[in-house]
């Protein structure tokens, strides 16, 4: 049999245009002899519908766009299609499903079993899992499917719950039930690391039950999640016969008839990246689809010469052109002259448009204004008067969104908004925050990537990587001045967020007293967060959906353990 293995990048709700998607991938499979077509999870509704879901008809209309994609479908190839269900699902519910179509009809329908309810997941609040586990049988082959997390069975989560005891393996059950190769369909967002940790698991069942494994994953961002394909097939002694790309939509056949010879990727088509490639490209593909998925084509940011606006300038650019960027560089009396000359210096490496916008004559209008302006002018350079500077700059680039029609980017990065050190309606204002998973060291390692490896030039100015970052929103500010230096800070921040550790803990690694004020400023900010523009999940633990924390709250942070 040969398995053609179809990387695709639905949206979510478009059952019109991810039936086409399946139909095209289909026509591709047969012209390069494949028997059957494997394509990704609810790829008909596209991952995650999330509430759409509980809205009345929708379930009942993705079984319609399968039953209409069932008869447009070439002839003698037989299609595995993911989408929600009401076909074969008790008392009325849903079910995460895998449809067999074959020659104008839906041959058979198999339920996922294990629904995830932790991290971005909240499948138990829309579907139904399986009643049993069985393989779907094609021309006398025991097809082993099943979908995503039934592939991660036994697999710990960190900081969630471990699965009901009573829950079994259902790859196990499949290969019991005399399944002659295992099939996953995935739709599994890309985090740091993830790429391997799935090899590993994948590995792993072809280890203990010998049986070649497809599995197919998802491609594209949906809102703040973005999922990086990279579907494999292995051999029945687990080694990668065939992989696809990453980051991108993609279709490779496999040929598991006995006979054929195996293309064993012993120097895979995609060798290990470096992890700045993979951030790199989840945010480019991160805000390309969020950008077109919503209708966008243009975006616009403020430019100022750091290093923040100079990565999200570049990964827009990437995102949909030069032509579609446009900066705004916005200068106030505390602005030094490089950060304007930086500035303009990566807007011209970019090709992107940029105006020159001072503010010092509106910062003065706030000044004399009465009232208010006492506030600003009996401290001048203080905590006020910093927030407007920013709050002036945000409200410019709105002006320049609201008018085009270009999406507004905020640029602040994870190490900022964890401690606070932002402005709400100032630099957080924007409709996508690209950067706010990224820790500051990711920041300069992914900036470094692109001039060293990525162009192989200086993209990103030279300056804004080397110099000592700062608001410059006071006379002579820099962040240290405020925050720990970022090396102790995007640490500290890791152990807090990544592992979840104790004060305490972390208190025999860094100066206690810092730890504290890290870990005061992290809860106490959470209301800053709750109001940031969605940005990239790139961690396990980004904030917003992968970090559920509580605005109003206390805890004694000097006695935790």
């Amino acid at each position: 049999m040969k398995i053609a293995l179809a990387q695709l990048n639905p949206t979510v709700g478009d059952l019109q245009g991810n039936t086409e998607l399946v139909r095209l991938a289909a026509e591709n499979a047969l012209a390069l002899g494949a028997d059957l077509l494997v394509t990704s999870e609810l790829v008909i509704s596209g991952y995650p519908p999330k509430d759409l879901l509980l809205r009345e008809g929708f379930a009942h209309a993705c079984d319609r766009a399968v039953s209409s994609l069932a008869k447009q479908l070439p002839r003698g190839l037989a299609v595995l299609v993911g989408h929600p269900t009401k076909w074969g699902a008790t008392e009325g519910r849903i079910a995460n499903g895998a449809s067999l179509l074959l020659d104008g009809e839906v041959l058979d329908t198999i339920h996922k079993t294990l629904l995830p309810n932790y991290d971005v997941f909240d499948e138990q609040r829309y579907f139904r899992p399986a009643e049993r586990v069985r393989p779907v049988e094609l021309r006398g082959v025991k097809l082993g499917v099943h979908i995503c997390e039934d592939a991660w069975y036994g697999e710990p989560n960190t900081f969630y719950h471990d699965r009901p005891l009573q829950q079994s393996d259902p790859v196990a059950e499949l290969v019991s039930l005399g399944a002659d190769v295992l099939i996953n369909l995935s739709a599994s967002p890309f985090e740091k690391d993830k790429p391997h940790r799935r090899l590993n698991i994948l590995q792993r069942h072809v280890s203990r039950h010998r049986k070649p494994f497809m599995f197919v994953n998802q491609v594209g961002g949906n809102d703040d999640l973005v999922f990086d394909g990279n579907s494999l097939a292995l051999d029945s002694a687990a080694n990668v016969i065939e992989e696809l790309a990453p980051f991108a939509e993609d279709l490779r056949v496999v040929d598991l008839t006995p006979s054929a010879p195996q293309p064993v990727n012993s120097s895979p088509r995609h060798p290990i990246r470096p992890r700045e490639a993979d951030l790199l490209d989840a945010l480019v593909l991160g805000l390309r689809d969020y950008l077109r998925k919503s209708g966008f084509k243009d975006c616009v940011l403020g430019l100022s010469g750091g290093i923040d606006s100079a990565l999200a300038a570049y990964i827009a650019t990437q995102a949909v052109g030069p032509d579609h960027v446009h900066g705004l560089l916005m200068p106030s009396r505390h602005s030094s002259e490089h950060s304007v000359s930086d500035a303009k210096l990566l807007a011209e490496n970019l090709g992107i448009d940029h105006a020159i916008i001072p503010i010092d004559e509106m910062h003065r209008a706030y000044e004399a204004t009465r009232v208010v302006g006492a506030d600003l002018t009996s401290q001048p350079g203080g905590l006020a008067d910093q927030n407007l500077q920013a709050r002036i700059r945000g409200a410019l680039v709105m002006i320049r969104s609201n008018r085009q029609g270009w999406l507004a980017l905020a640029t602040g990065n994870k190490s900022e908004l964890a401690v606070g050190y932002c402005t709400l309606y100032g630099d957080m204002a924007g409709g996508f925050a690209v950067l706010c998973d990224l820790l500051k060291h990711d920041v300069y390692a992914v900036s470094r990537y692109i001039n060293e490896v990525r162009e192989r030039r200086e993209v990103i100015p030279i300056n804004s990587i080397t110099k000592a970052p700062s608001a410059e929103l006071a006379p002579g500010q820099f962040d240290q001045d405020t925050l720990p230096p970022y090396p102790v800070l995007d640490a500290i921040l890791e152990g807090l967020i990544e592992r979840e550790e104790s004060v305490a803990t972390l208190s025999e690694q860094f100066p206690a007293e810092t730890v504290r004020w890290v870990a005061a400023k992290l809860d106490r900010n959470e209301f800053k967060r709750r109001q940031m523009p969605p940005g990239i999940k790139l961690t396990a633990r980004a904030f917003g959906s992968g970090r559920r924390m509580p605005m109003a709250a206390k805890f004694d942070f000097g006695g935790s353990s």
